[in-house]
This record gives C-alpha cells, structure tokens and sequence, in this order.
C-alpha cells in the first residue's frame, strides 16, 4: 500500500519544520530562527486516526530574483514536493501579515489544483480572527489559525488533511515479493563495479572518473528464490562540491531511489575509511526508514594490518550512531563476498517488514520496569503501561505511559538497546513513539 503525501510548503522562516515535528510527534526536522535552514524535502511517517500518511518538510521557497545560491534549488525541491503530493499545507506568519513571497507561493499551490489548507502560524490565539483577515486576499481557501509551537488548533488541522486525504488502494503494480535496494555512496567507491557484479553484466557504465552515473538506474536480479530491485545512484557529494545543474539533479534522482527503497546499501571505499559524508548519507538512509548494509568495497587494497584496524576505527567512530548496520568487507572486482551483500540485504529487510507479537513487547517491557531504569523529574516519575507495534517498515513501537513529556533521548537510547538485544532487528531502524495513557 503507497501512503498519502502531504507537502508542507511556504516561504522561509514561517515554522514548517516546527509544524511537521508537531504533527508527525517527533523531533526529526531541523528547526533554527535563521532563514533558509531547511535545503533538501525530508520525508516524516505519521498517522492520525487511523490513518497513515508521509509528511514533507520543503525549504523556503523564495523569489525567482532572491540572490541567494541555494534558493533556485530549494525552490525546485519544494516545487517537486507539490508535484507528488495529494494534499499541500500551505504555512504563513500570522505576526508578518502578508509578503511578495507568500503571494509566489499561493501562485505556485493554486497551480497544483491540489487539495490545499491554508495554514496561519505563529497565533497564540486562536480566537483571535484579526489575525487571519489579510491572508484571505492569497485565494487559497479560508486561513486556519494555529501554532505549532504550542500545539493550538494542530489537532484541527489533522482533522482536515485525513477528511481529504485520498482512499488507501494498492499500488498498481504490487510487487511484494520484490526487495527494493539503493545503492548509495560517494562518486567513485564503486556502486556501479558492485551493480554489475550483482547483475552479472554490465548494466551501468564503470570509470574511474568521479560522476560517471548521473541517473537512476534499476535492474531486477534474483538470488535463492528472492527477487531484488537493484537502483544504482549517482555519488552523492557535499553539496558545496556540487556546481553542474546535471550533477545535482542526478542527486535529486538519487535521493528519490532512496526514498523508495526498502534496503539501501551505503558502498564505502575501505582504502579510505569511513567519511564524513558517508556518515551523512547513512542519516539520510535511516531519516527515510531504509534498512541499511554497510558495504566496505575495495578491502583487498588493505594490505596491512594497521591499515584494517584503522578503517574499523573510523567505521566506529563514524557509525556509532547506527552500531545495528551490518558491515560486509568485498571487493567488487575481485567479486570477493559481493553475493553475501545480497543475503545480508534480505535479511535487513525482513527485520524492517518485520512484527512483533504483543504479548513479547509486554514481556519485555516487565524485564525493563523490573531493572528499575526510569526518570524522575521532581516529584513526577514515568511509569511505562503496556507497549504495541503498531506499524512496520521500519518498526514502530508505541509505549503508553504516564508522562511522555518525560522521556529524554538517553532514555530512548536505553529502551531502544533493550529492543535490539531481544529482537532480531539487525540492519533496520526503528522508530519509538512514547504516548500518554489514557
């Protein structure tokens, strides 16, 4: 089943990225007073009465004449965002009134002929209709008052964007049995070597010039009964090296694989170590809810020991935030373990599409309350109730409690490493939603 999109679209600065962390009740979106901090549209899985969709939090869009380098692409970015979206929340400042930039963004949603919800952000007051009145000349419908910050009228919202949101169908080419896998990396690590490995010929051109892939390209193998969609990428490189129009939309395209991806093998040239930038793209694997391979290519030019122990230490050090990644040393070359990447792909995945019975989760969560571990803040302490999964790919596990206001990220941390020990959840993120008791 695809989910609904609903793109969270305006101008620099109107609280976007504060309305999607409140609406999808997690802090996953950047959010800063400077303009122009969000760049890339990041994708957010939440639900609402039942319902499941993705929000998209789009950077500022700004006038065609803005001089600022990264506003013609943040502005495609967002423009996209629209494109594939069924249901656009267009987010104005209530405290600014109306600008130039609102008025070329309502242009650009009443051009969509999408359902849209004009949203009025930043009014503490919700009874307050002053507030509102000017934004009516946009003609993008009637302005709805809210403040992500606070949460006022949030729950409205959410209310409207289900009523619209369209019905749940099948995609219509369903391919269950197919395991959708991106190949990330840098340029030049090897994605292609490793794709034509896998394919057995050769399907996408290999150089040892930097940015030879520039597109997308896909391939259906199998392997022991298990079909896998194989997309090779363009190498993803730090968005300052990026000058070509065709180089960045080669990423772009890349950035799309990855969001349809069920497995995302992150390739690294293990003559080298482990990037900063690979580490990037790892984030952005786990931000989209891929199960992620580490692929560490090139392992037979280590020669010595010295030079193995020091990519294992960069691996450690770069990656401690995912220590759940499995790791393959191969050389796609030589061929050497390229057909355990497949193996290990199926079982990253299977844990992703995985589900845990509840009477386990409970099991579990009595062995937690019994160690003792919890937080108390002054006189209030959280106590865990029971605990559901509610959703997979990636799992999401829900803890009902009695104040979620206290959960902290150490505290996650320690639930989450309680999970993985249990639960044979190798290679896939999950995702943790604490919820009050009712």
């Amino acid at each position: 089943m695809s989910k609904p999109i609903v793109a969270v679209v305006g101008r620099p600065n109107v609280g976007k990225s504060t309305l999607v962390n409140r609406l999808a009740e997690r802090r996953e979106a950047i959010v800063h007073e400077s303009r122009g901090v969000t760049r890339d549209r990041s994708y957010h899985e939440t639900d609402w009465n039942g319902r499941n969709f993705v929000l998209v939090d789009t950077g500022g869009i700004e006038s065609i004449k803005s001089k600022d380098t990264f506003a013609p692409r943040i502005r495609e970015q967002a423009l996209m965002a629209c494109e594939e979206a069924d249901v656009i929340v267009f987010v104005v400042d209530g405290t600014v009134g109306v600008t130039d930039e609102d008025e070329e963004v309502a242009r650009v949603v009443r051009r969509s002929k999408k359902p849209s919800f004009l949203v009025v952000n930043k009014v503490d007051d919700p009874s307050n209709e002053l507030a509102t009145w000017d934004f009516y000349q946009l003609g993008v419908g009637e302005p709805m008052p809210i403040s992500a910050g606070h949460g006022h009228g949030t729950g409205d919202l959410l209310d409207e964007i289900v009523a619209v949101l369209p019905p749940d169908v099948p995609d219509e080419e369903p391919e269950d049995d197919v395991l959708a896998v991106a190949i990330i990396g840098r340029p030049n690590v090897g994605k292609s070597s490793l794709t034509n490995r896998l394919v057995g010929r050769d399907r996408s051109i290999v150089s040892d010039v930097a940015g030879t892939t520039r597109d997308a390209v896909d391939v259906v193998v199998e392997r022991n009964g298990t079909r896998f969609r194989l997309v090779d990428t363009a190498g993803m490189r730090k968005r300052s090296q990026v000058h070509e129009d065709v180089e960045y939309y080669s990423i772009v395209r890349g950035l799309m694989a990855m969001d349809r991806a069920d497995v995302c093998l992150l390739v690294v040239d293990a003559s080298v170590g482990v990037t900063e930038q690979d580490q990037k793209l790892a984030t952005m694997a786990v931000e989209r809810g891929c199960a992620l391979v580490l692929c560490l290519n090139k392992w037979d030019l280590l020669d010595t020991e010295q030079r193995r122990e020091d990519v294992e230490a960069s691996l450690a050090r770069r990656l401690a935030f995912a220590n759940w990644v499995p790791v393959v040393r191969m050389s796609a070359l030589t061929g050497r373990s390229c057909l355990r990447v497949l193996d290990t792909a199926k079982r990253a995945g299977e844990a992703r599409a995985s589900r845990v019975q509840t009477s386990k989760l409970n099991a579990l969560l009595d062995e937690i309350r019994a160690s003792g571990h919890t937080i108390t803040k002054g006189n209030r302490r959280l106590k865990l109730n029971y605990a559901t999964q509610p959703s997979a790919c990636p799992p999401v596990f829900a803890f009902f409690c009695n104040a979620p206001d206290l959960v902290d990220d150490n505290f996650e941390r320690f639930v989450e490493n309680r999970l993985r020990e249990r639960l044979d959840l190798e290679g896939t993120p999950i995702r943790l939603k604490f919820r009050r008791k009712e």
